[in-house]
């Protein structure tokens, strides 16, 4: 699968690993282009500008801060259909560090405003409710693998699903509308790291399928 990724911080660098591994070709870009080149670096694949990385990518994973999404969106070219048919894995969150209150556009959801903004795109919210520390080296909580859940339409969740794999157990939860579910969840895991929570116990256990 070729897959793109769009920022080029801590969950870009979580993340993309495990796709490597598992054999995927992958390419970075990032608003700043030095750090970009140097995440590639780092995981020994090719790097490129945002609106390359956009046309390269079958999947992309949107790891940027809300307060970048504009920009990041506006060089990938996404106003311009740049990620049409991309399935665009979301795995951020919008928060008012003040009050710890949600951020929403127009009412939409973080995910929901990717969306909006990617003319064409599928997206799917994922990974947004753990510190990047704990998907660098997945761990188990009570001998299971951690659940991610996820949503999105029914046809990027099937894109998603063995990507996520790699990382945990996918939980569906079904169609992008949850997303504001999945965001406001996160806000409780955004305040109990900025009062020193570690970030490896910081992370919702769900129950397993069998559980």
């Amino acid at each position: 699968m070729k897959i793109g990724i769009l920022g080029s911080g801590m969950m870009a660098s979580a993340i993309a690993p495990h796709w490597i591994g598992a054999g995927h070709d992958v390419v970075v870009g990032g608003r700043t282009p030095e750090r970009a080149q140097q995440l590639s670096a780092d995981l020994g694949v090719e790097h490129g500008t945002l609106a390359e990385v956009a046309a390269f990518a079958d999947v992309a994973l949107l790891a940027v801060r809300s307060e970048g999404l504009g920009e990041t969106l506006d060089l990938a070219g996404a106003s311009r259909g740049t990620l049409a048919g991309t399935t665009v894995i979301d795995c951020g969150n919008a928060v008012h560090l003040g009050d710890y209150s949600q951020v929403r556009w127009d009412g939409r959801s973080l995910a929901e405003e990717v969306e909006f903004r990617a003319v064409g795109s599928k997206v799917v919210k994922a990974f947004n409710l753990c510190h990047a520390d704990v998907w660098r080296t997945p761990t188990t909580y009570g001998g299971a693998p951690l659940r991610v859940p996820f949503c999105g339409s029914e046809e990027a969740r099937s894109v998603a699903r063995p990507l996520i794999e790699l990382l945990g157990d996918p939980l569906d939860i079904g169609d992008l509308s949850q997303a504001r579910h999945l965001e406001a969840m996160a806000i409780i895991m955004i305040r109990a790291l900025a009062s020193g929570q570690t970030p490896l116990r910081s992370a919702f256990n769900l129950l397993s399928a069998d559980g």
